[in-house]
């Protein structure tokens, strides 16, 4: 119920990069001034449509002009011609006729470009009538509800902002309950791989790192840029001491955390001093193709990082090839805690965390849906319906950035990226 509290939806859909949300405002918190604010918003409205129509009139004109000018000369030539055959009517001979007729015939399109001047004409003086109503509108509404002074607007302007920041803070987390359609960023590489930006270090920090193929691999590319990614160009290479198995590699921190090839060793890769920095074993994690996903691939153990840190999905053969999640120490590699899912891994397609809640995948294929979600906060799962469009139809890695707010696909030899929409209840007190 919108009572119990602020409802937001979050969704990274915006073309320049911003957040979008969508509040379901409690009723408590509803204005007071309702009246008002519902005129409000329709001036804005009435506004916003005039500045529509501006823009559009602005546009045709700049046309219609590029037009008259074009067809300057051929005027000014027709002009010069009717003067001589006004002047001396003897000399306008057949050929002559037929060239004056073929200049006026030339002209015929100016036609609708005047009668649509007096068209324009007759919408702005109806513009300037509305510019008016709307000023007289919006200074009975200020006189209503009275003006601040420069001081008062600008500490009401510090105190929104402190409450919008700590609003964001309380945006952390949330439920999935929508992926958008796929964005591909580069068609490259094998039918199996990897690519995926650091999950943690600031926005400024905009490399990407590239892992071509699913085993023995030991070559990792960093691109400088997103856009040097796509072109192929400003990148350098690392070469691992140890080659990775599988796709379910994550960047964190700096670090590359991968799965040791014919093991079920972790290892954490530190990209500036070209170094293993720690690996540690998975007790019982299942490797070599034992547990992996529907798609095969050595994808026995996954690593993952969400808002709450590094996760690591595998399964034992005392969880009888059921997905284990388990958090795990970025520092040591230590296993902190883990929780069995009950959900058989070989019949994943893929899977990724979000605010501490696994989401998996029911096939690697064509037609997957996000079928399943496990809770690690209470320790329970449900069966889940949203939608993934597969448009390459053979999905290899699937990956949760926290920091864009993005899920990272590769997918047949394309590398490939979905916004989330997530769900969030916040509590709120007092008067908005």
């Amino acid at each position: 119920s919108p009572d119990e509290g602020w409802q937001v939806y979050t969704s990274a859909q915006a073309p320049d990069g911003k957040c979008l949300c969508t509040a379901v405002i409690p009723v408590q918190g509803t204005c007071s001034r309702d009246l008002r604010s519902h005129q409000l918003r329709q001036l804005m409205e009435k506004v916003q449509n005039i500045s529509q129509s501006m823009e559009v009139l602005d546009l045709r004109t700049y046309r219609d002009l590029q037009y008259v000018r074009n067809t300057e000369s051929l005027m000014k030539g027709l002009d010069s011609r009717l003067k001589v055959a006004a002047e001396s009517q003897k000399s306008l001979n057949a050929k002559s006729f037929q060239e004056l007729k073929d200049k006026m015939t030339e002209l015929l399109p100016l036609m609708p470009v005047l009668d649509q001047y007096k068209s324009d004409t007759r919408l702005i003086v109806h513009l300037k009538e509305e510019v008016r109503n709307l000023s007289g509108s919006l200074l009975a509404i200020q006189e209503e509800m009275g003006a601040y002074d420069y001081e008062e607007l600008q500490q009401r302007v510090l105190m929104l902002e402190a409450r919008l920041h700590a609003c964001m803070q309380k945006l952390g987390c949330g439920k999935l309950t929508g992926v958008s359609n796929p964005i591909t960023i580069r068609a490259s590489g094998s039918r199996f791989g990897s690519w995926m930006t650091d999950t943690m270090t600031p926005s400024t920090d905009s490399r990407v790192w590239y892992m071509d193929g699913y085993y023995k691999g030991r070559r990792v590319l960093e691109f400088r840029t997103l856009n040097d990614f796509v072109t192929g160009q400003n990148f350098v290479q690392h070469l691992l001491p140890h080659p990775w198995a599988g796709t379910g590699h994550v960047v964190f921190n700096g670090s590359l955390y991968y799965n040791k090839y014919q093991s079920n060793i972790a290892v954490k890769y530190h990209f500036r001093s070209r170094s293993v920095l720690v690996q540690r074993s998975l007790a019982g994690a299942g490797y070599n193709n034992t547990f992996p996903y529907s798609w095969g691939g050595f994808s026995d153990i996954d690593f993952m990082v969400d808002e709450s840190g590094l996760w690591a999905v595998y399964t034992t053969n005392q969880n009888a090839g059921n997905i284990v999640v388990s958090r795990v120490d970025p520092q040591t590699l230590e296993v902190l805690r883990s929780w069995d899912t009950g959900y058989p891994k070989r019949s994943a397609g893929e899977s990724f965390m979000i605010c501490g809640t696994l989401y998996v995948t029911n096939s690697h294929l064509a037609g997957a849906k996000i079928y399943f979600a496990y809770y690690t906060n209470t320790s329970s799962y449900e069966y889940t319906d949203i939608p993934f469009h597969n448009q390459y139809s053979h999905i290899s890695m699937l990956d949760y950035n926290p920091r864009e707010r993005v899920l990272y696909t590769w997918n047949n030899g394309h590398q490939v990226i979905y916004n989330v929409t997530l769900f969030h209840v916040i509590k709120t007190s007092g008067e908005l």
